[in-house]
């Protein structure tokens, strides 16, 4: 049985749905449903750089919690409680699946814009990384 969902979200087309799936399996089996976003700079780490923009960084930590909103509002359209999080991380996997582990989340669910091997094989993949290093909780691929 699941208790706790945990849905990882980009921004892009492939988390949209995942989305879906994510908070149609939370219904379905009246789990706790959390979206999670991973924002990979600080804004301290930023600072230190010579392209520090702080216009960027504001831009882009905006970005996230549109993000997070449009998924916190399509829970409540369906009638559903949810609560969402940015987690900080260098690499994105790890820190998901780290997360996932340390608040005890039974499910993962994640969207995948379908590349092939070959295009995986030269842009590497959140996901495929995931499921080669998340044995539990389980991972669902949208």
């Amino acid at each position: 049985m699941m208790d706790k969902i945990l849905c990882a979200i980009d921004g892009s087309k492939a988390a949209q749905r995942a989305v879906d799936f994510g908070v149609a399996l939370a219904k379905k089996n009246k789990a706790d449903l959390r979206f999670v976003t991973v924002s990979t700079v600080s804004q301290a780490s930023a600072a230190d750089s010579p392209f520090w923009d702080t216009r960027l960084f504001n831009a882009g930590e905006a970005l996230i919690e549109k993000e997070l909103s449009e998924a916190m509002k399509h829970a409540q359209t369906a009638d559903l409680q949810a609560s969402c999080v940015t987690i900080r991380g260098r690499d994105v996997a790890t820190a998901i699946v780290g997360y996932a582990l340390q608040e005890g989340f039974d499910h993962i669910v994640m969207g995948s814009t379908g590349h092939t091997a070959f295009g995986r094989l030269l842009t590497g993949s959140v996901v495929d990384d995931i499921l080669k290093t998340s044995q539990h909780p389980p991972v669902t691929v949208v």
